[in-house]
């Protein structure tokens, strides 16, 4: 019953990663990855954005150092999420089942998995079944269809990524200034590195990493968070 309902609860989210996933599926066939190497990524990953900048970084030849660090960077995140539902876990959630859900956990299956009382492990396994599935035939469908489409078709439909990140970036920006301010910053940082010929030594994926850390220290010295302010406020 608990596997039934977490697998119910998890329907929306399995078809918004199969929508996506075919975005990354072009892009990762675009990037050199066969359809079959595209989802082994998907099965074993379960990251978006950090699947989206691994294939960024060996297309463009990247070294370990900078993919490591760039999925560091990106997936941090999840830690603290495994952290926080771990105090939510039934008492029957041994060291096979933490690894399982540390491994499975993604934005939107937290926000769901977040919301129970107690987390049950069939109702983890449930919730995460189905957004694997969708993930993982979302990419093949969007490799397969890399692989067969003209070029000048499968990279008008890559601008599909660019969508989602826009569509994740704006709603926060026009809500918090102080976001908006962040982003600017980001942004600039990324285009320096870019244009300015004295940086041309540094690569794509270092670019990013240092874009990402800069902008993350200048944000966390001119907007301190507040203990007392209200969680979700607008600014």
């Amino acid at each position: 019953m608990d596997f039934k309902r977490g697998m119910q609860d998890s329907i929306s989210i399995a078809l918004g990663y199969f929508s996506v996933a075919i975005a990354f599926g072009l892009i990762a066939v675009d990037s050199g990855c066969s359809p079959v190497q595209a989802m082994m990524i998907s099965m074993v990953c379960v990251t978006s954005a950090g699947q989206f900048a691994g294939v960024t970084v060996m297309a463009t030849l990247g070294s370990y150092v900078e993919m490591a660090l760039t999925q560091f960077l990106i997936n941090a995140r999840y830690a603290l999420m495994a952290i926080s539902l771990s105090q939510k876990v039934e008492p029957k959630f041994t060291t096979v089942p933490r690894l399982f859900l540390g491994s499975m956990i993604t934005d939107e299956i937290f926000a769901v998995a977040i919301g129970q009382k107690e987390i049950k492990i069939k109702y983890f396994m449930g919730l995460a079944c189905l957004p694997h599935i969708g993930w993982s035939a979302g990419t093949i469908v969007g490799g397969i269809a890399g692989a067969l489409l003209p070029e000048i078709l499968t990279t008008s439909l890559s601008v599909a990524l660019y969508g989602m990140f826009i569509a994740i970036v704006v709603p926060q920006v026009k809500t918090s200034k102080k976001t908006g301010i962040i982003v600017a910053i980001t942004m600039g940082i990324s285009s320096l590195i870019y244009f300015l010929p004295q940086l041309n030594f540094i690569s794509s994926g270092f670019a990013i990493i240092i874009s990402a850390v800069i902008a993350s220290v200048i944000g966390a010295v001119l907007f301190p968070i507040d203990d007392d302010n209200e969680e979700g406020e607008a600014e």
